[in-house]
């Protein structure tokens, strides 16, 4: 049986990409991995952050869509996005959320103590400590590699029918049910981090997509090699899947589960140091060879956006 590592990564509809960069890079610390723009659509940014190296399961991607209507969290979304933080890291989080006027509030399920909060834009995010994954060796501002957010932790899923959430889930991309409690059930990965999924058991109104909500979620495939294998097993399970999809920094496939949640497969090779250098990344504008023709026009159309250090 196929089985994933768990999320690549998570893409998700925003606002303006100056407060989208601010809240990410300047108060998350995380690192602005790549600026590049949305293929389909290349008027849009698409930004990724990550850890110090952009690596699969630390990834959150954004199209900013500046004065786009706001979206619905509900079924057929992923309803919470977790990262994962240092074991000893929560009190400086909840002083850094503190100190940029954020409100949280901290729950505890399955035995972890949870920050939850939303972004500018009113994402729902969470933070929870775990021995798992590796230190993110960069620095922004405050954040040191220390406390700095190692990457995913995992999500929750809001669902329309959550039975067949959770059959994909077990019987197609190979997860664990490894326990119940109250309205959740949680499913894990082999990954260490990004590995972690809990499903809402009762079934959700369907969500309706816009700024605030996420687009889809990605779970990792080795290689190309790998993600034909998955095209083919995710088809032979009755799912429709798109072709092989070549988006610069991995190769992807879609399918929609039957809870109405956008599923991607995507690659991890060849990442985001192969058009700048990891010292570098994140630093330009980087396009798609079919869309070099249009720097000039999309560099004056594109909101000018810079990562600021938000603690001078």
């Amino acid at each position: 049986m196929k089985k994933t590592e768990g999320i690549h990564h998570i893409t998700a509809i925003v606002g303006h990409p100056q407060e989208n960069t601010d809240f990410y890079a300047g108060i998350l610390g995380l690192r602005l991995v790549k600026k590049t723009v949305n293929f389909d659509d290349p008027g849009t940014y698409h930004l990724y952050f990550g850890d110090d190296g952009g690596n699969p399961g630390t990834i959150i991607t954004f199209f900013p869509w500046v004065n786009a209507y706001q979206g619905k969290i509900g079924g057929g979304q992923v309803g919470v996005t977790t990262y994962v933080v240092p074991v000893g890291a929560l009190p400086f989080w909840e002083k850094r959320l503190e100190k940029f006027n954020i409100q949280f509030r901290k729950t505890e399920r399955f035995g972890e103590v949870y920050l939850e909060f939303e972004d500018v834009h009113g994402l729902h995010l969470e933070l929870v400590e775990r021995e798992e994954g590796d230190r993110n060796n960069w620095t922004h501002g405050d954040v040191t590699p220390e406390v700095a957010i190692k990457g995913f932790g995992g999500a929750i899923l809001l669902s329309t029918n959550p039975q067949s959430t959770r059959d994909t889930l077990e019987k197609v991309m190979g997860l664990e049910f490894i326990g119940e409690e109250n309205d959740l059930l949680r499913f894990k990965s082999n990954g260490e981090i990004g590995n972690i999924i809990d499903v809402k058991k009762t079934s959700v109104e369907r969500g309706q997509m816009g700024v605030g909500t996420v687009h889809h979620i990605a779970w990792r495939a080795k290689d190309d090699d790998d993600q034909l294998d998955w095209k083919q097993h995710v088809g032979t399970n009755g799912f429709l899947v798109t072709p092989v999809q070549d988006r610069n920094y991995f190769n992807a496939i879609y399918f929609r589960e039957h809870g109405e949640t956008l599923f991607e497969i995507a690659t991890d090779p060849p990442g985001f140091a192969h058009d700048e250098s990891y010292e570098t990344m994140g630093q330009e504008l980087k396009l798609p060879e079919r869309y070099e023709m249009y720097r000039e026009s999309l560099n004056q159309s594109l909101i000018p956006l810079e990562v600021r250090n938000l603690d001078k």
